[in-house]
Protein backbone atom coordinates (compact mmCIF):
# COMPACT_ATOMS: atom_id res chain seq x y z
CA UNK A 1 0.00 0.00 0.00
CA UNK A 2 3.19 2.24 0.30
CA UNK A 3 3.03 3.28 -3.24
CA UNK A 4 -0.87 4.31 -3.01
CA UNK A 5 -0.66 6.30 0.18
CA UNK A 6 2.05 8.29 -1.51
CA UNK A 7 0.15 8.69 -4.54
CA UNK A 8 2.57 7.17 -6.50
CA UNK A 9 4.73 10.43 -6.04
CA UNK A 10 7.51 11.83 -3.23
CA UNK A 11 5.02 14.76 -2.93
CA UNK A 12 5.68 15.98 0.16
CA UNK A 13 2.23 17.49 0.42
CA UNK A 14 -0.68 16.44 -2.03
CA UNK A 15 -2.72 18.79 -4.32
CA UNK A 16 -5.70 17.82 -5.62
CA UNK A 17 -8.98 19.46 -7.37
CA UNK A 18 -12.30 18.78 -5.62
CA UNK A 19 -15.22 18.97 -6.90
CA UNK A 20 -14.97 19.29 -10.71
CA UNK A 21 -17.78 16.56 -11.65
CA UNK A 22 -20.11 19.05 -10.71
CA UNK A 23 -22.28 22.28 -12.35
CA UNK A 24 -20.46 25.25 -10.86
CA UNK A 25 -18.15 23.20 -8.58
CA UNK A 26 -18.07 24.56 -5.49
CA UNK A 27 -18.32 27.70 -5.89
CA UNK A 28 -22.22 28.80 -5.21
CA UNK A 29 -22.29 31.54 -7.90
CA UNK A 30 -23.65 32.96 -11.22
CA UNK A 31 -20.82 34.40 -12.83
CA UNK A 32 -21.25 33.51 -16.10
CA UNK A 33 -17.83 31.57 -16.14
CA UNK A 34 -18.33 29.23 -13.56
CA UNK A 35 -17.32 26.04 -14.19
CA UNK A 36 -19.40 23.83 -16.74
CA UNK A 37 -18.90 20.30 -14.70
CA UNK A 38 -19.69 18.98 -18.35
CA UNK A 39 -17.92 15.44 -19.49
CA UNK A 40 -15.29 17.02 -22.16
CA UNK A 41 -14.01 20.00 -19.31
CA UNK A 42 -13.50 17.32 -17.14
CA UNK A 43 -11.43 15.31 -19.33
CA UNK A 44 -9.62 18.29 -20.56
CA UNK A 45 -8.65 19.41 -16.72
CA UNK A 46 -7.77 15.77 -15.54
CA UNK A 47 -5.34 16.02 -18.83
CA UNK A 48 -4.30 19.08 -17.89
CA UNK A 49 -3.75 18.03 -13.88
CA UNK A 50 -1.93 15.07 -15.20
CA UNK A 51 0.60 16.99 -17.15
CA UNK A 52 1.09 18.95 -14.21
CA UNK A 53 1.34 16.70 -11.74
CA UNK A 54 -1.41 17.64 -9.69
CA UNK A 55 -1.68 14.06 -7.31
CA UNK A 56 -5.52 13.31 -7.26
CA UNK A 57 -9.28 14.35 -8.26
CA UNK A 58 -12.01 13.61 -5.75
CA UNK A 59 -15.78 14.56 -6.81
CA UNK A 60 -18.49 15.04 -5.09
CA UNK A 61 -21.51 12.51 -4.55
CA UNK A 62 -24.55 14.31 -5.88
CA UNK A 63 -28.09 13.29 -7.40
CA UNK A 64 -29.80 16.44 -7.04
CA UNK A 65 -28.92 20.11 -7.11
CA UNK A 66 -29.86 22.70 -4.89
CA UNK A 67 -31.49 25.05 -6.47
CA UNK A 68 -31.49 28.73 -6.93
CA UNK A 69 -30.91 31.28 -9.71
CA UNK A 70 -28.43 28.66 -11.18
CA UNK A 71 -29.82 24.75 -9.88
CA UNK A 72 -26.47 24.54 -7.73
CA UNK A 73 -24.52 21.25 -8.94
CA UNK A 74 -27.43 20.82 -10.33
CA UNK A 75 -25.74 18.66 -13.25
CA UNK A 76 -23.51 16.05 -12.45
CA UNK A 77 -21.38 12.93 -13.27
CA UNK A 78 -21.73 9.43 -11.05
CA UNK A 79 -18.36 9.62 -9.70
CA UNK A 80 -17.65 5.85 -10.22
CA UNK A 81 -18.22 5.76 -13.97
CA UNK A 82 -16.76 9.22 -13.70
CA UNK A 83 -13.18 8.30 -12.13
CA UNK A 84 -12.93 4.83 -14.38
CA UNK A 85 -13.17 7.14 -17.70
CA UNK A 86 -10.54 9.58 -16.20
CA UNK A 87 -8.14 6.93 -15.42
CA UNK A 88 -8.10 5.85 -18.99
CA UNK A 89 -6.87 8.97 -19.67
CA UNK A 90 -4.24 9.68 -17.46
CA UNK A 91 -0.94 8.40 -16.67
CA UNK A 92 -0.15 9.67 -12.61
CA UNK A 93 -2.93 10.71 -11.08
CA UNK A 94 -4.66 9.57 -8.46
CA UNK A 95 -8.81 9.04 -8.62
CA UNK A 96 -11.39 8.60 -6.46
CA UNK A 97 -15.01 7.90 -6.42
CA UNK A 98 -17.19 9.27 -3.66
CA UNK A 99 -19.86 6.60 -3.25
CA UNK A 100 -23.07 6.69 -0.60
CA UNK A 101 -22.68 3.17 0.95
CA UNK A 102 -26.52 3.16 1.20
CA UNK A 103 -27.15 3.36 -2.36
CA UNK A 104 -24.88 1.21 -4.04
CA UNK A 105 -25.00 -2.87 -2.65
CA UNK A 106 -21.94 -3.70 -1.98
CA UNK A 107 -21.40 -6.95 -4.52
CA UNK A 108 -22.09 -4.28 -7.45
CA UNK A 109 -19.22 -1.61 -5.59
CA UNK A 110 -16.38 -4.18 -5.01
CA UNK A 111 -16.61 -5.42 -8.79
CA UNK A 112 -17.37 -1.65 -9.82
CA UNK A 113 -14.32 -0.44 -8.07
CA UNK A 114 -11.93 -2.93 -9.04
CA UNK A 115 -12.84 -2.52 -12.76
CA UNK A 116 -11.54 1.38 -11.82
CA UNK A 117 -8.74 -0.18 -9.98
CA UNK A 118 -7.77 -2.51 -12.72
CA UNK A 119 -8.01 0.22 -16.10
CA UNK A 120 -5.59 2.49 -13.80
CA UNK A 121 -3.28 0.45 -12.49
CA UNK A 122 -3.60 1.10 -8.74
CA UNK A 123 -4.51 5.20 -9.13
CA UNK A 124 -8.24 4.43 -8.14
CA UNK A 125 -9.27 5.21 -4.49
CA UNK A 126 -13.28 5.52 -2.73
CA UNK A 127 -14.49 8.05 -0.82
CA UNK A 128 -16.72 6.82 1.52
CA UNK A 129 -20.07 8.40 2.41
CA UNK A 130 -23.05 7.17 5.20
CA UNK A 131 -25.79 9.61 4.13
CA UNK A 132 -27.15 12.72 5.52
CA UNK A 133 -29.25 14.14 2.66
CA UNK A 134 -32.56 13.31 2.34
CA UNK A 135 -34.31 14.30 -0.46
CA UNK A 136 -31.49 12.59 -2.46
CA UNK A 137 -32.19 9.39 -0.60
CA UNK A 138 -35.87 9.70 -1.48
CA UNK A 139 -34.98 9.49 -4.72
CA UNK A 140 -33.66 6.05 -4.56
CA UNK A 141 -36.85 5.24 -2.18
CA UNK A 142 -34.32 4.54 0.46
CA UNK A 143 -35.06 5.46 4.25
CA UNK A 144 -32.27 7.40 5.83
CA UNK A 145 -30.86 5.20 9.32
CA UNK A 146 -30.70 7.59 12.26
CA UNK A 147 -27.02 8.73 12.91
CA UNK A 148 -25.56 6.01 14.46
CA UNK A 149 -26.82 3.00 12.42
CA UNK A 150 -25.92 4.98 9.28
CA UNK A 151 -22.31 3.90 10.36
CA UNK A 152 -22.77 0.72 11.63
CA UNK A 153 -24.37 -0.17 7.67
CA UNK A 154 -21.28 1.59 6.67
CA UNK A 155 -19.25 -1.06 8.76
CA UNK A 156 -20.92 -4.15 7.22
CA UNK A 157 -20.75 -2.67 3.63
CA UNK A 158 -16.83 -1.81 4.02
CA UNK A 159 -16.53 -5.19 6.16
CA UNK A 160 -18.16 -7.15 2.97
CA UNK A 161 -16.16 -5.29 0.19
CA UNK A 162 -12.88 -6.02 1.91
CA UNK A 163 -13.50 -9.54 2.40
CA UNK A 164 -14.90 -9.86 -1.50
CA UNK A 165 -11.42 -8.49 -2.29
CA UNK A 166 -9.42 -10.54 -0.22
CA UNK A 167 -10.79 -13.81 -0.08
CA UNK A 168 -10.30 -16.04 -2.89
CA UNK A 169 -12.87 -18.81 -1.75
CA UNK A 170 -16.56 -18.20 -1.92
CA UNK A 171 -18.11 -16.89 1.05
CA UNK A 172 -21.70 -15.89 3.22
CA UNK A 173 -21.73 -12.64 4.82
CA UNK A 174 -24.74 -12.66 7.90
CA UNK A 175 -24.93 -9.31 9.52
CA UNK A 176 -27.21 -7.12 10.70
CA UNK A 177 -27.97 -5.63 7.77
CA UNK A 178 -26.69 -7.20 5.07
CA UNK A 179 -27.04 -10.76 4.22
CA UNK A 180 -25.12 -12.30 1.67
CA UNK A 181 -24.45 -16.16 -0.12
CA UNK A 182 -22.04 -17.61 -1.66
CA UNK A 183 -20.35 -14.44 -2.62
CA UNK A 184 -17.56 -14.74 -5.62
CA UNK A 185 -16.29 -11.42 -6.73
CA UNK A 186 -12.65 -12.04 -8.70
CA UNK A 187 -10.68 -11.02 -10.16
CA UNK A 188 -9.17 -8.79 -7.27
CA UNK A 189 -7.86 -4.90 -7.05
CA UNK A 190 -4.57 -4.27 -9.28
CA UNK A 191 -1.50 -5.63 -7.81
CA UNK A 192 -2.52 -8.08 -4.68
CA UNK A 193 -3.52 -4.60 -2.96
CA UNK A 194 -6.99 -2.17 -2.78
CA UNK A 195 -8.25 1.18 -3.31
CA UNK A 196 -7.68 3.54 -1.51
CA UNK A 197 -10.04 4.74 1.32
CA UNK A 198 -10.42 7.80 2.05
CA UNK A 199 -14.39 9.56 4.32
CA UNK A 200 -15.14 12.74 5.82
CA UNK A 201 -16.87 11.79 9.01
CA UNK A 202 -17.09 15.07 11.08
CA UNK A 203 -19.10 13.56 14.61
CA UNK A 204 -17.49 11.17 16.96
CA UNK A 205 -19.18 8.18 15.36
CA UNK A 206 -18.29 9.23 11.81
CA UNK A 207 -14.07 9.72 12.57
CA UNK A 208 -14.25 6.11 14.40
CA UNK A 209 -15.35 5.13 11.30
CA UNK A 210 -12.62 6.85 9.38
CA UNK A 211 -9.63 5.66 11.92
CA UNK A 212 -11.10 1.92 12.23
CA UNK A 213 -11.47 2.12 8.07
CA UNK A 214 -9.76 4.31 5.99
CA UNK A 215 -6.38 5.39 5.15
CA UNK A 216 -7.18 9.04 5.46
CA UNK A 217 -9.98 11.48 6.74
CA UNK A 218 -10.97 14.59 4.75
CA UNK A 219 -11.93 16.93 7.72
CA UNK A 220 -13.97 20.17 7.07
CA UNK A 221 -15.59 22.06 9.38
CA UNK A 222 -19.26 24.14 8.76
CA UNK A 223 -17.60 27.25 10.19
CA UNK A 224 -14.36 29.29 9.30
CA UNK A 225 -11.21 27.43 11.56
CA UNK A 226 -7.98 28.92 11.99
CA UNK A 227 -5.18 27.11 11.71
CA UNK A 228 -4.53 26.28 15.26
CA UNK A 229 -8.24 24.37 15.40
CA UNK A 230 -7.34 22.24 11.88
CA UNK A 231 -3.98 21.54 13.62
CA UNK A 232 -5.41 20.17 16.81
CA UNK A 233 -7.80 18.28 14.69
CA UNK A 234 -5.44 16.71 13.02
CA UNK A 235 -3.63 15.72 16.04
CA UNK A 236 -7.02 14.22 17.26
CA UNK A 237 -7.61 12.31 14.77
CA UNK A 238 -4.05 11.06 14.96
CA UNK A 239 -4.69 9.85 18.68
CA UNK A 240 -7.45 8.20 18.08
CA UNK A 241 -6.05 6.28 15.00
CA UNK A 242 -2.83 5.80 17.45
CA UNK A 243 -6.03 3.97 19.65
CA UNK A 244 -6.79 1.83 17.34
CA UNK A 245 -3.34 0.80 16.19
CA UNK A 246 -3.19 2.25 13.05
CA UNK A 247 -2.02 5.53 11.52
CA UNK A 248 -4.04 7.91 9.12
CA UNK A 249 -3.35 10.71 6.81
CA UNK A 250 -5.31 13.90 6.57
CA UNK A 251 -6.78 16.36 4.16
CA UNK A 252 -8.56 19.28 4.06
CA UNK A 253 -10.49 21.66 1.43
CA UNK A 254 -9.24 24.52 -0.18
CA UNK A 255 -10.44 27.69 -2.17
CA UNK A 256 -8.39 29.08 -4.39
CA UNK A 257 -8.52 32.55 -5.67
CA UNK A 258 -5.05 33.12 -7.10
CA UNK A 259 -4.27 36.30 -9.15
CA UNK A 260 -1.16 38.32 -9.90
CA UNK A 261 -1.59 41.03 -7.30
CA UNK A 262 -3.63 40.43 -3.48
CA UNK A 263 -6.63 43.20 -5.25
CA UNK A 264 -7.26 41.59 -8.02
CA UNK A 265 -7.80 38.14 -5.72
CA UNK A 266 -9.54 39.82 -3.71
CA UNK A 267 -11.71 42.05 -6.44
CA UNK A 268 -13.02 38.57 -8.16
CA UNK A 269 -13.33 37.03 -4.97
CA UNK A 270 -15.71 39.36 -3.90
CA UNK A 271 -16.86 39.23 -7.37
CA UNK A 272 -18.08 36.04 -7.33
CA UNK A 273 -19.01 35.08 -3.56
CA UNK A 274 -20.22 38.37 -2.72
CA UNK A 275 -21.41 40.31 -5.95
CA UNK A 276 -22.64 37.25 -7.82
CA UNK A 277 -23.93 34.46 -5.09
CA UNK A 278 -26.71 32.75 -5.75
CA UNK A 279 -27.94 33.17 -2.34
CA UNK A 280 -31.14 31.38 -2.96
CA UNK A 281 -29.13 28.08 -3.07
CA UNK A 282 -26.59 29.54 -0.64
CA UNK A 283 -30.33 29.50 1.80
CA UNK A 284 -31.42 26.07 0.84
CA UNK A 285 -28.16 24.49 1.33
CA UNK A 286 -28.09 26.10 5.28
CA UNK A 287 -31.90 24.88 5.62
CA UNK A 288 -30.81 21.42 4.25
CA UNK A 289 -28.16 21.79 7.37
CA UNK A 290 -31.19 22.76 9.92
CA UNK A 291 -29.67 26.78 10.10
CA UNK A 292 -31.97 29.18 9.80
CA UNK A 293 -31.55 33.00 10.16
CA UNK A 294 -33.50 32.70 13.42
CA UNK A 295 -31.06 30.97 14.78
CA UNK A 296 -27.91 32.82 15.05
CA UNK A 297 -26.92 36.95 15.53
CA UNK A 298 -27.15 38.66 12.03
CA UNK A 299 -23.71 39.10 11.53
CA UNK A 300 -23.15 35.18 12.13
CA UNK A 301 -25.53 34.35 10.18
CA UNK A 302 -24.22 36.43 7.03
CA UNK A 303 -20.91 34.71 7.68
CA UNK A 304 -22.04 31.81 7.53
CA UNK A 305 -23.85 32.26 3.99
CA UNK A 306 -20.62 33.93 2.80
CA UNK A 307 -18.71 30.66 3.62
CA UNK A 308 -21.23 28.57 2.05
CA UNK A 309 -21.25 30.89 -1.12
CA UNK A 310 -17.46 30.70 -1.59
CA UNK A 311 -17.33 27.19 -1.71
CA UNK A 312 -19.60 25.18 0.71
CA UNK A 313 -17.14 26.08 3.67
CA UNK A 314 -13.97 25.14 2.23
CA UNK A 315 -10.59 27.18 3.41
CA UNK A 316 -10.49 31.04 1.46
CA UNK A 317 -6.97 31.20 -0.19
CA UNK A 318 -6.95 34.02 -1.89
CA UNK A 319 -4.50 36.42 -3.25
CA UNK A 320 -1.16 36.78 -5.22
CA UNK A 321 1.37 33.64 -5.46
CA UNK A 322 3.45 34.27 -2.64
CA UNK A 323 0.22 34.51 -0.36
CA UNK A 324 -1.04 31.21 -1.96
CA UNK A 325 2.01 29.48 -1.34
CA UNK A 326 2.39 30.42 2.29
CA UNK A 327 -1.16 29.62 3.00
CA UNK A 328 -0.55 26.16 1.52
CA UNK A 329 2.56 25.87 3.44
CA UNK A 330 0.93 26.78 6.89
CA UNK A 331 -2.04 24.18 6.38
CA UNK A 332 1.12 21.74 5.99
CA UNK A 333 2.90 22.91 8.58
CA UNK A 334 -0.30 22.17 10.89
CA UNK A 335 0.08 18.48 10.48
CA UNK A 336 -2.37 18.32 7.10
CA UNK A 337 -1.10 15.83 4.37
CA UNK A 338 -2.83 17.50 1.57
CA UNK A 339 -5.57 19.50 0.04
CA UNK A 340 -8.12 19.34 -2.24
CA UNK A 341 -8.66 22.67 -4.09
CA UNK A 342 -11.39 23.94 -6.03
CA UNK A 343 -11.72 27.02 -8.37
CA UNK A 344 -14.58 29.33 -9.73
CA UNK A 345 -12.88 27.91 -13.44
CA UNK A 346 -10.93 24.81 -13.01
CA UNK A 347 -9.79 24.73 -16.29
CA UNK A 348 -9.41 28.39 -16.51
CA UNK A 349 -7.36 29.08 -13.30
CA UNK A 350 -5.38 25.68 -12.87
CA UNK A 351 -2.71 26.59 -15.50
CA UNK A 352 -1.65 30.14 -13.44
CA UNK A 353 -1.86 28.05 -10.05
CA UNK A 354 0.94 25.39 -11.68
CA UNK A 355 2.87 28.07 -13.63
CA UNK A 356 3.35 30.20 -10.60
CA UNK A 357 2.17 28.85 -6.66
CA UNK A 358 3.94 25.02 -7.34
CA UNK A 359 7.31 26.08 -8.16
CA UNK A 360 6.92 28.37 -5.22
CA UNK A 361 5.76 25.25 -2.99
CA UNK A 362 9.08 23.27 -4.63
CA UNK A 363 11.57 25.92 -3.68
CA UNK A 364 10.10 25.47 0.27
CA UNK A 365 10.69 21.46 -0.35
CA UNK A 366 6.72 20.41 -0.23
CA UNK A 367 6.46 19.23 -3.89
CA UNK A 368 9.33 17.16 -5.90
CA UNK A 369 10.52 19.75 -9.20
CA UNK A 370 8.37 18.46 -11.79
CA UNK A 371 9.88 16.89 -14.81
Amino acid sequence: MSARLAMHNANRFKLGLFGANCSSGRAVTGVPERWSGNWSDNLALARMADEAGIDFLLPIGRWKGYGGETDYQGETLESVTWATALLAHTRRLTVFATVHAPLLHPVIAAKSFVTADLVGEGRFGVNIVCGWNEGEFAMFGVAQRDHEARYAYGQEWIDAIRMMWERDDAFDFDGEFLKLRDVRAAPGPYGNSRPLLMNAGASPTGREFAVRNCDALFSTRRRAATIDEFAEDIRAARRLAADHGREIDVYSVGVVTCRPTMREAEEYHRRCVIDHADWAAVDNILAMRGMYPGDFPAAEFDELRRQIAHGLGGIPIVGDPDHVAAEIARFAEAGLRGIGVSFVNYAAELPYFCDEVLPRLERIGLREKRR
